[in-house]
């Protein structure tokens, strides 16, 4: 590379560098005199347009020469506020774009010549673009997020005086066209919005500018191109109204450029070398890990946002916690109680030699210089309230290090930079989104919020952010919500007012989740029709189009559905071809017709009236129809939270096993806090006889709904099924414990015995079951697998059959604690109880269950109804070998004689069954019986 080509890369990162400055932190004011201006006319037109965006002067780079130059179709192009035109419009822009980049007839001689001046060349076309394209982007982001909110004409480019007058008298439909562009992704825009052709023209030239020089530029290809286009994508999907799949596969994407290019301080440090500020690298890298987890955080990807989070962390130089200190938290409490307050436990002076801390004081006057200091308060005139807006301390600081503890709520002595705030803030989303939605988790966010209460100085950004998220506090509890109320309508007033200016509003808005202002506003309807102001959120949601809330409002809360209704046919005689005004008619009158006709106006791209009459389809009964539907449906947006469930119903009532399968899995992607879903999940691979997926799907389900006794007793079945039988057993002590002890399963509980004497036969220590066996082999207790000779191996390693009795032991011991808790539930619980107690070798209390266990069936129906004689006459048998097993045991005959009075009886009452096994198996113990009588009797005479 010779050393003009390696000027004109290094001018080209600084022009980069200055446009990034722009949306994060204040810089401090450079060190050096700027350079002079540059000769290349390329070089020159980027300087014009960034001074411009570094003015906050957005609507002057998109009227600059620069965009006279590339986009020379614009002085002579009919403006008219039509759909048609819009579209003609981007479409020209486009190719504008692709010729300008490719440089025509010129560059091409040019890189046959010199091919790295040529790529210098491209690369300086595609540095203009990019600042062009952010400039329209900052100016959406001024107009519908940051404030301060202006009149601009819905046109993106600004050229010729004519044309702007022209713009200014636009009726909108280049807005509705931008509109419906950015509803293609599945999702509509969630309310009324300005200047929408802004980030479709930013959007649509930065994808354009990127493939083309993926193609056309061999190197110098510019780093920050990744990054504003994610910023790009993720401001589209803040401002839809549902998380959109195809966004979230470009954001992944593009952020995983852009961390590839700055994802730490060695690459970025490489990149842009001394233009770099002191503790720059570090906040720059700290900004993209920031953003990144916001995003991570919006698509609900709990562990990924806190892996990027505590890089932003690491990177700042904070190491945050949260500890106790005693303090007020109203103005009459006298007693203090503990409070949570937020340190830092890293010693900031120690982290990159000081280089944040020095960054923090340089920033700390830039404000005071700039006057960004000075920005209106939207705390002043809220505090008049007996609870303190944050705890006061009367500790010197937590557990002795009072060099980082809160004084009165506030950091002492270091103060928190601006990403360093930002970085404490966003805490909150992950603990908003990794925890309930309930009072103790909104607790824990309060010491991140107070924290940043207390700073001195705060970007407006950070501060708003900071007030929302107190708003949304404050709000659930009773004693501040008027206090919050107060909070949020200066915040809607804050974004109106002219200070401060734009350029100082603009820092730090891409490493904050502040909403859009229709987003806003709309939470500040709903803050009001909380309180009970139902006429003053009415005049928010039809100003910002909301016709949803509209609905509820005037349906649910005031009972006159047909206002609603007359409204939104008076808006369709405006905009006929609105989906969401069809769908709303659909919502009210519940007619399938006006969700068709969502559907001819959007071209098949409402998912919304798919979704719609997808439900319908599933509440008549058309479950084949249904499912179709919410197929194509979640086809247009997989992200949407109930769709994959309504599928998967649809599906499973339609007898598509697989496609219900898929439906639910496809649920527990998005929500795997789903319990139905789960559930729903284990059922149909129960049904597959997949059983170790089942136990699996159980299992989670459990972890949300462990009071579901059903769901208890599935487990139970599938744990069972794959062998485990400790978890089986606890599954059943569950279901009783659940349903006290009304519901037991008793086969289950036959089951687990059988498997549990066949564990007992393979143990050395548990020799009372071959002894018995051994003593009397028609011994007729256990089943036929217990005592099959298969059932004796022994294992040649100790520590596995230590293991294995251990083991045995504690299936013993919880099946006895559940056969004592439901003892008196029926017979067969009592031969069960018998069973054990001779896994325990005590044959006494094995004789006493049995014996109950004879008189539990015993009855006048037991010689009418072969089934219970069946019943009957196994336990009788059993009772009867156990008698003869003490017998032999102990040299007694009273056992004996019992068995033999027992038997006699039977046999003579049952005669009417004298053609069955059971009664001849009774006869042949009979004979037994009477044999060992008369040899116990020989040997006494």
């Amino acid at each position: 590379m010779t050393e003009a080509i390696a000027d004109d890369v290094g001018l080209l990162r600084r022009f980069e560098l200055r446009l990034l400055r722009c949306s994060l932190s204040p810089s401090p004011t450079p060190p050096s005199p700027p350079p002079p201006p540059p000769s290349n006319p390329l070089h020159r037109l980027i300087d014009g347009v960034l001074s411009s965006i570094e003015q906050g002067d957005y609507a002057a780079a998109l009227s600059s020469e620069a965009s006279h130059h590339v986009f020379g179709f614009a002085s002579a192009f009919a403006f008219d506020d039509t759909v048609e035109c819009a579209e003609r419009f981007h479409r020209e822009a486009e190719g504008s774009t692709a010729t300008f980049l490719v440089g025509g007839f010129e560059s091409s001689w040019l890189s046959v010549i010199d091919p790295e001046s040529a790529d210098g060349d491209r690369a300086a076309r595609a540095v203009l673009l990019i600042c062009l394209c952010v400039a329209a982007l900052l100016a959406f982001t001024q107009r519908n997020v940051t404030g301060p909110v202006e009149r601009f004409p819905s046109f993106p480019l600004l050229i010729g005086g004519t044309t702007y007058a022209k713009q200014e008298s636009a009726t909108g439909f280049w807005d509705a066209w931008a509109r419906s562009h950015l509803a293609s992704s599945g999702a509509d825009v969630l309310g009324k919005f300005s200047s929408l052709t802004d980030i479709v023209y930013a959007k649509m030239l930065l994808m354009k500018t990127k493939d083309v020089c993926a193609h056309g530029i061999s190197c110098h290809l510019p780093g920050s191109l990744s990054w504003w286009l994610s910023r790009v994508i993720f401001l589209q999907q803040r401002i839809l109204d549902e998380r959109s799949s195809s966004l979230y596969d470009l954001l992944q994407v593009y952020i995983g450029e852009t961390l590839k290019h700055f994802g730490n301080l060695e690459k970025v440090t490489s990149y842009w070398g001394s233009e770099l500020y002191e503790g720059e690298a570090s906040s720059i890298v700290c900004m993209i890990n920031l953003e990144a987890g916001i995003i991570e955080n919006e698509y609900a990807r709990v562990d990924s946002s806190r892996l990027y989070f505590n890089r932003a962390e690491e990177a700042c130089g904070l190491q945050l916690s949260v500890t106790g200190v005693l303090g007020l938290r109203t103005v009459h409490q006298v007693d203090a109680k503990a409070q949570m307050v937020l340190v830092n436990n890293q010693d900031q002076e120690k982290n990159s030699n000081g280089s944040l801390v020095r960054f923090s004081e340089l920033e700390k006057d830039d404000f005071v210089t700039q006057g960004a200091d000075k920005a209106p308060d939207c705390r002043v005139g809220v505090e008049d309230c007996d609870i303190l807006m944050a705890p006061k301390l009367i500790a010197d600081g937590p557990a002795g290090n009072s060099e980082n503890a809160l004084q009165d709520g506030s950091f002492s002595p270091l103060s928190l930079g601006s990403v360093q705030q930002a970085v404490v803030l966003v805490q909150c989303l992950y603990i908003k989104k990794s925890k309930r939605d309930e009072e103790l988790s909104r607790w824990e966010m309060a010491p991140y919020i107070e924290a940043i209460d207390a700073q001195q100085h705060c970007c407006f950004m950070i501060r708003c952010f900071c007030d929302i998220l107190r708003t949304r506090w404050e709000f659930a509890r009773t004693r501040t919500k008027q206090r919050a109320l107060l909070l949020m309508e200066k915040l809607v007033q804050g974004v109106y007012e002219a200070s401060p200016v734009a350029a100082q509003r603009i820092q730090c808005s891409y490493g904050v989740y502040f909403p859009t202002i229709p987003a806003l506003r709309k939470e500040y309807g709903e803050l009001l029709v909380g309180c009970g102001l139902i006429g003053e959120a009415l005049k928010t949601f039809e100003d910002l189009e909301l016709w949803d809330n509209l609905i509820h409002c005037y349906s649910s809360l005031l009972g006159k559905k047909s206002m609603a209704f007359d409204l939104i046919k008076a808006r369709l005689c405006d905009s006929p071809n609105d989906p969401r005004l069809w769908c709303s008619l659909g919502d009210v009158t519940n007619n399938d017709e006006y969700y068709e006709k969502a559907l001819e106006v959007s071209k098949n791209r409402s998912a919304r009236a798919k979704r719609a009459l997808a439900r319908n389809a599933y509440n008549r009964g058309d479950y084949i129809t249904s499912k179709v539907l919410w197929e194509s449906a979640m086809a247009l947006n997989s992200l949407y939270p109930d769709g994959w469930f309504a599928l998967g119903s649809a599906a499973l009532k339609a007898r598509d096993i697989d496609k219900a399968l898929d439906g639910f899995t496809r649920a527990v992607q998005l929500d795997p806090e789903n319990p139905e879903a789960w559930n729903n999940i284990a059922c149909l691979h129960m049904i597959k006889k997949r059983n170790k997926e089942s136990f699996i799907a159980f299992r989670e389900a459990l972890k949300f709904r462990r009071n579901s006794w059903q769901l208890w007793e599935n487990y139970s079945h599938v744990a069972m099924d794959i062998g485990n039988l400790r978890q089986a057993l606890e599954a059943t002590k569950m279901v009783m414990d659940l349903t006290s002890s009304k519901r037991i399963d008793a086969d289950l509980l036959d089951r687990v015995m059988v498997k549990v004497e066949e564990k007992c036969l393979r143990q050395p220590n548990y020799t009372s079951l071959k002894s018995v066996e051994d003593h009397n082999p028609s011994v007729q207790s256990l089943p036929a697998t217990v005592l099959s000779n298969e059932s004796r191996d022994v294992s040649g390693h100790t520590e596995n059959e230590m293991g294995s009795s251990r083991e045995t032991e504690l299936l013993v011991d919880i099946l006895g604690g559940i056969f004592q808790q439901i003892i008196r539930s029926g017979g067969d619980v009592w031969g069960l109880y018998a069973r054990w107690h001779k896994i325990k070798g005590d044959l006494s209390m094995c004789s006493e269950a049995l014996l109950k266990q004879v008189r539990s069936y015993q009855g006048s129906d037991v010689w009418k109804d072969q089934d219970r004689f069946k019943k009957f006459a196994l336990a009788s048998l059993q009772l009867c070998n156990v008698y003869m097993e003490i017998a032999a045991s102990t040299g007694s005959h009273r056992e004996l004689t019992a068995a033999e009075m027992h038997l006699r009886n039977t046999i003579k009452q049952a005669v009417n069954f004298s053609n069955t096994q059971e009664y001849r198996d009774l006869q042949e113990c009979f004979d037994e019986v009477k044999k060992r009588l008369q040899a116990v009797s020989t040997v006494h005479v």
